[in-house]
This record gives structure tokens, sequence and C-alpha cells, in this order.
């Protein structure tokens, strides 16, 4: 089946496309939605440019939407209905276990006419981690809420922040939004993204790592 993968550039929609290309999926696209000045996406924060070298770095064409919070649907909509023109069939979600985002996803994608897949959906937090470090994923924290320290943004993501976010008492894996990642390389990778300058930033009450300069490796 064709496919698009939801991308936010972070880990949970990473291991969603890993594990959809194991099970026999094409992925012919990966899909983001910006914001509406088109610069970063609208969750994660990510410049369009270090998405559009995922996708180079993935051998994934990427595709984009643009929105407000307001018109995040109608767009989504919008775009997902012209890559069904094209073909696609279906669409690859990273939800792990947020009710409200699976009804979401499920509902949007029955209204245009395609099938939602939630390969991460309900499985425990230990064989995700398991998954996504045994397998050589890199991973950078790029964004984190107040209850997490500054200290982190910037740091891979590694079990030693696991650990950490476990002593406070913090979801695992971001699922309330206490942080965001940048996936910088692992085994469906055909380079790596290299970090070469960056800062951290606030933006919207949240610290942000701002990627100044990178490559591809």
């Amino acid at each position: 089946m064709d496919v698009f993968v939801s991308w936010s550039g972070g880990k949970d929609c990473c291991l969603a496309l890993y594990r959809a290309l194991k099970a026999g999926f094409k992925v012919r696209y990966l899909f983001s939605m910006l914001g509406e000045d088109g610069l970063r996406s609208r969750g994660h924060g990510l410049s369009r440019s270090l998405l559009n070298a995922q996708s180079s770095a993935l051998g994934i064409p990427i595709v984009y939407g643009r929105s407000s919070w307001e018109t995040y649907e109608e767009e989504f909509k919008r775009v997902a209905e012209n890559l069904k023109d094209a073909g696609i069939q279906g669409g690859v979600f990273g939800d792990i276990n947020l009710e409200e985002h699976k009804e979401w996803v499920e509902r949007v994608c029955g209204e245009i006419g395609i099938k939602a897949f939630e390969p991460l959906w309900n499985e425990s937090y230990e064989n995700l981690l398991r998954q996504f470090f045994g397998e050589g994923f890199e991973a950078v924290i790029v964004d984190v809420k107040k209850i997490i320290g500054d200290e982190w943004v910037g740091r891979n993501f590694d079990y030693e922040f696991v650990e950490y976010l476990e002593n406070q008492g913090a979801d695992v894996f971001g699922e309330n939004g206490e942080y965001h990642t940048l996936v910088t390389y692992g085994p469906i990778f055909k380079r790596r993204i290299e970090i070469l300058e960056s800062r951290k930033t606030q933006r919207n009450g949240r610290l942000t790592l701002e990627i100044l300069r990178f490559k591809l490796k």
C-alpha cells in the first residue's frame, strides 16, 4: 500500500516510519504541517530547512501544509486529499497512547477516504526505547517545557535522559508535550545530520534549540 507518514521530525514519527517500512508499506511521502509563515513545523518548531534535510537523508520526498491551529484540520485534509489523488491510500502516524489524537486521525482520514495506521499504538515504552536505541537511531533534544531542566536542550536523547524524566515524574515519551526531539540518524537514513552551530532561545514559553548551521554527512 502507498502511504504518507505524518512527519514532525522527532523520534515517534521516525519509529513509525521505520515500522511501516518493515511491514512492507511503500512510503512515498513525508507530510509535515507548518505554521502560517511556512518557516517552522506547527508542532515541534523545527525549521523547514531541517525537515528538508531529513527528507534528503531518508530519500523520501516531503510535502507541506501551512496553517494556524484554527485552520489545521482543513489544511491537513486539503493536502491529504491531494496525496490521495496522487495514489496515496493511507497515512502512518506516531501516536502511542493519546486516545484523542488517535480518534482525530481516524476521523479525518476516514472523512477523506484513506486508511489510518498507528504502528506504535499501545506499545510499552520499554519496547519502543529498546527498538529506537537498539536499532541505532540518534536524536537531539530540541525543545522542552519548564518542568525539564534547561541543561538538557541540545543534548542527545538517551537512557540518561529517560532516567531523568522518570525521576521527574514526566512522561518518558513526552506524550504531553514535555519535550521534542530531532532525529539526526538511524538505520533508514542514508546520511547523518550534523549540527554545527546552535543556541538556546525562548519560544512560546518553551526553551528551544535554534539550529543555526548544520550539514549532511
